[in-house]
């Protein structure tokens, strides 16, 4: 019960208890003005409403209330963050730059350097349709987060103080009033702006503090060390992004370049006023050396007669040189003007010499809270806000070839002889054959003109406004070689071309394919010359959603840290280095375990300090909504790639663990594919979740499918977690795990045994897994899976898929309790525990809810009111903290 659990928080101690007895008096008062009459059901913890009620203020209620939860926690866990550094210092803090550095004293301070020379993260903010929050509505959480923030301070009176919780009740008032749920499906527009939002709230102002944290740590453990700092470069596909997507289009991908390049430059000419009305240093008082004068001079002088005023501020330089950067910003947003920057470097340059004038007068602070600040901004975010990626499916790159070798030549087949002789021929080839592109189909002269667009673009003032050329679904050496001609195509030259083609290996065949893909494509001079450009590195894109589709959770697994290492060994043979991109989502069958421990689990030199990583849907405003959690967030990110970097201890090889391992992810991909393929587990699937009626939650610009086939290969792997999640099956993080570890005990005895226990306590990979399939199973009920199977009409479908489902469930539990030597499921993570057990008995009665709403709507004959079947959907992904 909702109003049981707020009693028992109020007497309990601690911050975060009070906080959640607050917010729920808070919460409580709204609905019972707003929807008195379901008061009772929301309070006394049985069944939601009558079924001839209307469910959605029930609904809407709880999802209020599961949003609240989360804001508290998240305030809560930053409050104990900074009571833990009170106490212990900042080596004491999870995640932090100065406990990584703690970690290895003896770390010299040479090897350090090579190591934060390297360093480099890539967060990548994607439009994935897994965000079921509107815009509006993350803005209201973000001031409730804030007035929680301001409310922790001691110096407001007892009327102050009232006054911000009267606050706070308005913005769940609002949040009543406003709604969840999106009335139209988002446009590419609408999501381009939705990215670029955190930017705005937290991500801008993060960064500055990221690198402070960084070089406070590395000052405090190297005395005297010179300033150095991690290289974190946002990326987005938001825009970029079009596999599958229709929607995106070059003007799409026009106006997110645009929009991206005019909010930074609105951030730096706001910046930059505040920093010249700050500086009012009068050259009558101070005297300042000539360099810095001539310095800030040509700073002035850079600007323009017709940028600059000349006469403005006399006598204060520092604010004449300020003043003429900010209106040279001006005239680069407007792209008007003799003042314009041409290049990202002569912003940085200028920046540069104010804050050395800054430290010329030994007023170093100022320079650090002024200048610094923005200089750090201008070496992350440059002109761009963020580096825009491509990412098309090579089923598209493929036609768009084959369309125009029809128009200059015989048709060719994909996948023959010829086929892959004549994409050589071509590609060595000095000269192509001319092509008139008002003859060609729609889909290729759009992808022309998308490569058009991406060379023009890496001419322009920020060529890191666009990056690569992300290539989905890459099968064979072919089709990445046909991305290469098609460019040629688009007129990137014949030598060597300046864009880089990033394969992404998705499915469990392509990457075991993926070695050999790699070396066939370093085989091709023109390939080999390209990929070489850029410092001997090679981007490779790992997909963990439909890996886990095709393999299921262990299998997918040990199939990404296998074609890890054999990818760099492959690449090592060409004298490069793989930077691998890992396609990360929220769910545990996503890839979505915690950043630490995931990386510490990757294998070792695939790191090699450079990482890049997804951030998909809900897990972006959860990360990076407000300025606190992403400070922490990017520092978690890098701080766990620089631990790698620094443990240079050996690593002792075990074959055993290797052998152990590749036999597990056999037997559970067989378990797993066995129950895939059983007869009528298409109509279960169908039939006992929400998968069909999830093309009606707006959640998204993307269809759900890739065409409209109706098969389990056609259908994207986020509505395949998402409808496992919302029937509380939860398949995609635990199945054949219990299958695998009980064949394996079986068939290898004892020895079996003391393997398995061998690895969970030394193979970091191995105690990922069961971990993350010990939360999946907490989060599974196959109670609630029970009703929504009984949607299945027909019986022996349904009895035969759920009971599969069942027993194999039953199994792991077992095999994880063995494992483990933990009677509970779950208890090892009591935190967890703690959150979910808030939220497990409204989940309960919500589940009940959407099996009902689920079996009207389909037997109704008549079009039903979608709405309380779809905040249903909106309440399960609240309450599990993820949506796919």
């Amino acid at each position: 019960m909702i109003g049981a659990e707020a009693v028992t928080v109020k007497s309990a101690p601690g911050y975060a208890d009070g906080l959640r007895a607050d917010l729920y008096e808070l919460w409580r008062n709204v609905i019972a003005h707003r929807a008195p009459h379901v008061l009772p059901a929301l309070e006394n913890g049985q069944g939601p409403i009558e079924h001839d009620t209307d469910p959605v203020p029930f609904l809407q209620a709880l999802n209020i209330w599961f949003h609240l939860l989360k804001i508290a926690e998240e305030n809560a866990d930053m409050r104990t963050r900074r009571f833990v550094e009170t106490l212990e210092g900042p080596d004491a803090v999870e995640g932090s730059f100065a406990r990584a550095l703690a970690q290895f004293p003896d770390t010299s301070a040479d090897d350090f350097s090579r190591a934060a020379h390297t360093l480099s993260v890539g967060p990548t903010i994607t439009a994935h349709p897994t965000e079921a929050k509107r815009v509006t509505v993350l803005e209201i959480h973000r001031r409730i987060y804030r007035s929680l923030v301001k409310l922790e301070t001691q110096r407001w009176t007892p009327r102050e103080r009232a006054d911000v919780m009267a606050d706070i009740e308005s913005e769940i008032d609002l949040l009543w009033l406003t709604g969840e749920l999106r009335l139209e499906r988002p446009t590419p527009a609408d999501e381009i702006e939705w990215g670029l939002q955190f930017f705005r709230d937290s991500l801008f102002d993060a960064v500055p503090q990221f690198y402070d944290r960084f070089q406070t740590a590395v000052s405090e453990h190297y005395k005297g060390f010179p300033e150095t700092r991690p290289c974190v470069r946002f990326h987005s596909w938001i825009g970029g992004d079009r596999d599958g997507n229709p929607n995106v289009t070059v003007d799409i991908t026009k106006r997110a370049l645009a929009r991206s390049r005019a909010t930074i430059l609105e951030k730096y000419q706001t910046d930059l006023t505040n920093a010249a009305s700050q500086s009012s240093i009068s050259a009558a008082i101070v005297d300042i050396p000539l360099p810095a004068l001539k310095g800030l001079q040509a700073v002035i002088n850079g600007a323009g007669s017709d940028v600059a005023p000349r006469h403005a501020n006399p006598g204060e330089i520092f604010r004449q040189a300020i003043s003429a950067i900010g209106a040279r910003i001006v005239a680069t947003r407007d792209q008007i003007g003799e003042g314009a920057y041409l290049q990202v470097a002569d912003f940085v340059s200028d920046l540069r010499r104010v804050e050395a004038a800054f430290a010329s007068v030994h007023a170093d602070r100022l320079a650090s809270r002024l200048i610094r600040p923005i200089r750090w901004r201008a070496e992350v975010f440059g002109f761009r806000t963020f580096t825009l990626d491509i990412r098309q499916n090579s089923s598209v790159t493929t036609k768009a070839l084959a369309d125009i070798w029809q128009r200059t030549g015989a048709a060719l087949d994909y996948g023959t002889s010829d086929w892959s002789a004549r994409l050589r021929r071509e590609l060595g080839s000095a000269d192509l054959p001319w092509i008139e592109r008002t003859q060609l189909a729609d889909e290729t002269q759009e992808l022309l003109s998308l490569l058009d667009l991406m060379k023009q673009t890496r001419l322009g003032a920020d060529r890191r406004a666009l990056g690569p050329f992300i290539l989905s679904m890459t099968r064979s050496c072919d089709d990445l070689l046909g991305v290469f001609l098609l460019a040629r195509y688009a007129g990137f030259g014949a030598e060597k071309l300046d864009l880089r083609v990033v394969p992404l290996f998705e499915t469990i065949d392509d990457l075991r394919a993926a070695p050999q893909i790699l070396d066939d494509l370093l085989a091709v001079p023109l390939a080999r010359r390209s990929l070489k450009a850029d410092g001997n590195l090679v981007e490779i894109m790992l997909g963990y959603s439909d890996s886990n589709k095709d393999g299921g959770f262990m299998c997918s697994t040990w199939e990404l840290e296998k074609a890890q290492r054999n990818i760099s060994r492959a690449l090592e043979a060409h004298g490069v280095r793989p930077e691998f991109f890992h396609g990360r989502g929220g769910s545990v069958s996503r890839g979505g375990a915690p950043t630490e421990r995931a990386i510490a689990a990757q294998p070792r030199n695939t790191i090699n300090g450079r990482l890049r990583t997804t951030e998909q849907g809900e897990v972006v405003s959860s990360k990076f909504a407000n300025r606190g959690t992403a400070l922490h967030n990017l520092e978690l990110l890098a701080s766990s790639v620089l631990t790698q970097s620094l443990d240079t201890r050996p690593q002792l090889t075990r074959p055993e663990f290797n052998d152990a391992l590749e036999a597990l992810s056999g037997m559970s991909q067989t378990a797993y594919c066995t129950l895939l393929r059983k007869p009528g587990f298409i109509d279960y699937f169908q039939q006992a979740s929400p998968v069909e009626e999830l093309a009606m939650l707006k959640m998204g610009s993307r269809p759900a499918r890739r065409s409209g086939a109706q098969t389990l290969d056609d259908l994207r792997a986020i509505p395949w977690v998402f409808a496992w999640s919302q029937n509380r099956h939860l398949i995609t993080g635990w199945y054949g795990f219990g299958t695998a570890v009980a064949s394996f005990r079986r068939v290898r005895g004892s020895e079996g045994d003391r393997l398995l226990a061998e690895m969970l306590r030394h193979s970091r990979l191995f105690q990922l897994i069961v971990d993350e399939v010990e939360k999946s199973l907490y989060h599974a009920d196959m109670d609630i899976g029970a009703r929504y199977a009984s949607l299945v009409p027909d019986a022996t479908v349904r009895n035969t898929i759920f009971d599969s489902i069942r027993r194999s469930y039953d199994q792991s539990c077992i095999e994880l309790r063995s494992l483990t030597g933990t009677p509970e499921i779950g208890a090892r993570f009591p935190n967890m525990c703690t959150r979910f057990g808030r939220v497990r008995g409204e989940l309960d009665r919500i589940h009940e809810l959407q099996v009902s709403l689920l079996s009207r709507t389909r037997q109704s004959s008549q079009d039903m009111d979608s709405t309380p079947l779809l905040q249903s959907m909106n309440c399960i992904a609240t309450g599990l903290g993820w949506t796919g």
